[in-house]
């Protein structure tokens, strides 16, 4: 049998070393491929933020537009509120930029009453629950002029729509001074919402 050279050994071991390497990479990959293997998935997950959602009937118009007031004038409105949220909330009122020429709003009574019945343009069937304000306009617009300082009116749940009925009375009084004369008040009214 003939005998290697030295230089036979090396071109021999230099072709051995590479051939080993991709048979390793062979059964390795070959066994890979053999594996077990086994997935489970739990199904689509979803998120969505819920709602606060406030609307009234009066659709952008003013409860009072009053030209010509006198001492002893007054008069009422009635607006429906309704939450279709469906988060449970906290809804208060307070007065939206409120202004006043002459003292007048010192001299105008307000009264705010929460119930059910009646909506915007009329009360009839009005049936008041609990009175939310009883006061002079300037105290209302002074001391309740954000949600932070508003007056507490209901909680809907966020189960279903609720609607709450609230009648504003005003009055100028009987001993309003002359100094009032061509004064002016104004404010709106603003019920909002937020989630507890």
């Amino acid at each position: 049998m003939p005998t290697l050279t030295r230089r036979s050994s090396r071109i021999a071991t230099a072709i051995a070393l590479p051939a080993a390497v991709i048979a390793a990479g062979v059964l390795v990959s070959t066994s890979s491929y053999a594996a077990f293997s086994d997935t489970t998935t739990n199904e689509q997950n979803t998120w969505r933020a819920g709602s606060v959602d406030l609307a009234d009937d009066a659709t952008g118009r003013a409860l009072f537009t009053v030209p010509n007031a006198k001492p002893g004038d007054g008069g009422a409105n009635c607006i429906a509120v309704t939450s279709t949220g469906s988060l449970a909330s906290q809804v208060r009122l307070y007065a939206g930029d409120p202004q006043s020429t002459a003292g007048l709003a010192d001299h105008l009574v307000l009264t705010v009453e929460q119930g059910t019945g009646g909506g915007y343009g009329s009360c009839a069937g009005f049936t008041a629950e609990k009175t939310v304000f009883d006061g002079r306009l300037a105290g209302f617009g002074a001391a309740h002029s954000s949600f932070a300082t508003g007056l507490a009116t209901w909680s809907p749940t966020g189960a279903a729509a609720e609607t709450r009925t609230f009648r504003l009375t005003w009055r100028l009084v009987d001993d309003a001074p002359n100094s009032v004369q061509g004064g002016t008040a104004s404010t709106s009214f603003v019920w909002e919402a937020q989630n507890s």
